[in-house]
């Protein structure tokens, strides 16, 4: 199993495999639009400008699970998204990143690449998973580590012959 085998529904509700990605590195994060970490955007709009044409991806999946701090509806986060930081990359449908209503691909995401002490329990907004052009998840980055830190990291996946 792999990250390609899972679907995700995009802002407009619409049905994406992520075999749509097949052969890219990605980085998949949970946002959120009121966040002391929201200024993260930028951050992962300069990363995906530099990175993109080399073959990578960020996925942003908006989760209101942490503070109430993503209240908005999928258009509105859009908006937000664009507006506020210019970002290019796919920004998906609000979903839960934790408990039983935990979509299937953070559940995956958790148990292939756990936090501290072995948690799977996703902490907070701006958590984020690299994944390796095969689709298998590489690393777990916390929510304080900054866009800017883990560019090599990044940049050490896209030149990897995995």
């Amino acid at each position: 199993m792999n990250i390609y085998d899972f679907s995700v529904k995009d802002a407009s509700g619409v049905e994406v495999a992520l075999r749509e990605f097949e052969g890219k590195v990605l980085l998949v994060v949970n946002t959120a639009s009121a966040c002391g970490f929201t200024p993260q955007y930028e951050g992962l709009q300069e990363m995906y400008s530099r990175f993109r044409e080399s073959g990578f991806e960020i996925l942003a999946f908006p989760c209101n699970q942490f503070g109430g701090q993503e209240p908005g509806t999928d258009q509105e986060i859009q908006s937000f998204c664009s507006l506020n930081y210019g970002v290019t990359f796919r920004v998906f449908s609000k979903i839960d990143v934790n408990g039983e209503r935990a979509h299937p691909l953070f559940q995956f995401l958790k148990s292939e690449a756990p936090g501290v002490l072995g948690t799977e329990a996703i902490k907070w907004n701006f958590t984020k998973f690299l994944v390796s052009r095969s689709g298998k998840v590489k690393k777990r980055f916390a929510p304080q580590d900054k866009p800017s830190g883990i560019a090599v990291e990044v940049e050490k996946e896209l030149n990897s012959s995995e």
